[in-house]
């Protein structure tokens, strides 16, 4: 499949350094609001959405994660952006780490959230059978729930209600394809040709991606940092949108 235009916004500082951020399935570059002001006084920033989500476009499935890589190798080329620091969380962090790989030279360096290098028992062959059959709607709260703790959901139903929607939102072939592309995925063997500098996020609480796996991307990378957010799920850049931010800016600063 040929690469695909994603939906893009460039901010920031026009001559600075590139950093690029990559959503998480099931949501949408907005994910990223709470690091944007602190990331747009240093650098150059792009964010997009993943093919089949936001205002991207939504060929038909199955992806692969060479497909949502390919896409953001041809975001660069649109920008003329040779080089970038790349930020993904959960899907998005699958892609640069393939990215990574594929095309170490257009990766300046790298920042994995919430991840996995492969995720064979997560059952997302299935989970894109039933989006497919009945929506993203569907799905929308069980998502929710595993994206934050149980208290914080309760403490703020505004945010529940308003990451429900944005699930709901996102188109059900986007979602399938991407899911599919995750259980397509095992990158385990590939990560020791990470040369890059790589930093290593995980949400102490994350019950879809928990720290082991996080800790066993740091530890397949020879230039990399670990760090664990406490009280964090799985969207932990949103839950402690302070400590995911100093983290990124730290990693930034010292690449």
């Amino acid at each position: 499949m040929s690469a695909v235009d994603v939906h893009a916004v460039s901010s920031g500082q026009a001559d600075g350094p590139t950093v690029v951020l990559s959503n998480s399935l099931g949501s949408d570059m907005r994910m990223w609001e709470p690091q944007v002001a602190a990331l747009e006084e240093r650098f150059h920033v792009l964010r997009y959405d993943t093919r089949g989500h936001g205002r991207s476009l939504v060929p038909d499935g199955p992806y692969s994660l060479d497909d949502l890589s390919d896409d953001l190798l041809a975001l660069l080329d649109r920008f003329d952006v040779e080089r970038a620091h790349m930020i993904g969380l959960s899907l998005g962090g699958m892609t640069m780490m393939r990215t990574a790989v594929r095309a170490a030279e257009r990766v300046a360096s790298l920042a994995v959230m919430c991840t996995a290098a492969a995720l064979p028992e997560a059952g997302y062959g299935d989970r894109a059978t039933l989006v497919r059959e009945e929506g993203t709607g569907r799905i929308a709260e069980a998502v929710v729930s595993r994206w934050f703790t149980p208290q914080y959901l309760v403490d703020n139903p505004d945010e529940k209600e308003f990451y429900e929607a944005m699930v709901t939102a996102t188109p059900d072939e986007g979602y399938a394809g991407c899911c599919e592309a995750i259980d397509a995925m095992d990158l385990r063997d590939e990560l020791s040709r990470i040369s890059t500098r790589t930093l290593v996020v995980a949400g102490a609480e994350d019950t879809a991606t928990p720290a082991a796996l996080l800790t066993d991307i740091a530890n397949r990378i020879g230039e990399s940092t670990l760090t664990v957010l406490p009280d964090a799920c799985h969207l932990a850049n949103l839950q402690q949108p302070e400590a995911a931010t100093a983290a990124l800016i730290n990693h930034l600063e010292q690449a």
